[in-house]
């Protein structure tokens, strides 16, 4: 498959517009086998500058595939990051715009709000959670720009780890009051428990999650600011959103966050 025409600037402008026309498109893999993950990387990154330049402000970090079952689905080892920013925010209590979204899936996330600025190489996970000011429960609505829900690790960093929307709950407490491996999370649609999890499923530990995070983006000169959320990746599967549904995730201590679909 040639790479003539193919570049990073080129595959952030395709993802940016299919996200703006909520058109799917096929894998970038498939039609250009040149797509390695360093370049997948750099079209995310061109991505997130075209959505500061038109007034976009960043919010945060989100990771992807943190839980050893995704891992081997997608035939990686290790997670991937990607960026949030304020369009990307739900209000609590709003309905989720499903008309503006291609095909979107909702998954539970322990999700940190930094207190400081993290910065790596080395960052263990004691250090992490230091610079983390306190928890939250959140809800990630995701929405990859792939035909079918059917793409690599490259194309998935590419198109932001399928970025959409997040809620984030009310409730907020600090992290040294959770024992957050084992802080659990029921996932309800309509009423009925379809998953559960701990937040072990999450790299092992969400702080490790963190960390990550903080030592993958210092390799291209990068950090994670203070104030930012950081959504440390799903606990379970991730569930279709469809109009008048109800969706809840129960945390043991981080309260329940809810969602519901509308067109």
């Amino acid at each position: 498959m040639s790479g003539q025409g193919w570049s990073a600037a080129r595959i952030a402008d395709q993802l940016l517009r299919a996200e703006s026309t909520v058109t799917a498109q096929a894998s970038i893999l498939a039609e250009w086998d040149g797509l390695d993950l360093e370049t997948a990387y750099e079209a995310q990154d061109i991505a997130l500058r075209i959505r500061v330049a038109r007034g976009e402000t960043i919010t945060g970090v989100k990771l992807g595939v943190t839980s050893k079952a995704k891992q081997q689905q997608v035939g990686v080892d290790s997670p991937s990051t990607a960026w949030l920013t304020d369009a990307m925010i739900l209000p609590i209590g709003e309905p989720v715009p499903l008309g503006r979204m291609i095909h979107t899936r909702a998954e539970p996330e322990i999700a940190f709000v930094m207190g400081r600025r993290l910065e790596g190489p080395g960052v263990s996970a004691a250090t992490a959670l230091a610079a983390v000011d306190h928890v939250v429960g959140a809800i990630e609505l995701i929405d990859s720009r792939y035909s079918g829900y059917k793409f690599s690790m490259m194309d998935a960093v590419a198109d932001n780890n399928s970025s959409g929307l997040y809620v984030t709950g009310p409730i907020a407490v600090r992290p040294e009051s959770l024992d957050l491996g084992l802080e659990a999370c029921l996932l309800e649609v309509d009423g009925e428990v379809v998953d559960s999890a701990t937040g072990a499923a999450v790299h092992g530990h969400p702080a490790e999650a963190l960390a990550f995070a903080a030592n993958t983006l210092a390799e291209r000169g990068l950090a994670i600011e203070p104030g930012w959320v950081v959504l440390t990746g799903g606990m379970t599967d991730a569930v279709p959103v469809r109009p008048g549904v109800g969706i809840a995730a129960h945390f043991t201590s981080l309260g329940t966050v809810t969602v519901t679909g509308v067109e």
